[in-house]
């Protein structure tokens, strides 16, 4: 059941007065980027945030999954993910991830959610890709 995804990207210039841009090969998404919007906040995507869904969207998926196989689907899962890049000796690392998600899942606990959401977490491939480089953050609470 391997799948492979594709993107592209293109940048012209140098680095600080440069600009890039980057188009998902299936066409559903693309954006241009540029130092100011990677490094000093400025309007604009990046590809910390583009990691960032990747991440939400992994996390929401597999704790789904993870819920229903529990016998407690889920009516609704929302994540919302933050990547921090920040500068370190000999360059910039993306240093934390932070993951908030909310569930509206009838028949379980706080406890119960906050056990399937860390599952779901470690287990999750974007997860994974993080583990043992990134502090990984997680704060999951049952909607009310």
């Amino acid at each position: 059941m391997a799948n492979t995804s594709k993107a592209t990207a293109v940048w012209e210039g140098k680095l600080r007065d440069g600009k890039g841009r980057f188009e998902a090969a299936s066409g559903a998404f693309g954006g241009a980027y540029s130092f100011r919007t990677r490094f000093e906040g400025a309007k604009g995507t990046n590809p910390e945030e583009l990691l960032a869904a990747a991440h939400a969207a992994c996390l929401s998926m597999a704790l789904a999954f993870g819920l229903e196989q529990a016998g407690t689907p889920a009516t609704r899962i929302t994540t919302n993910a933050a990547a921090t890049i920040d500068s370190v000796p000999g360059g910039f690392k993306i240093t934390k991830i932070q993951l908030e998600v909310r569930g509206e899942v009838p028949g379980i606990d706080q406890a119960q959610f906050e056990k399937a959401a860390q599952a779901a977490k470690d287990g999750c491939p974007v997860s994974q890709l993080f583990k043992g480089n990134t502090t990984l953050e997680l704060d999951a609470k049952l909607a009310k």
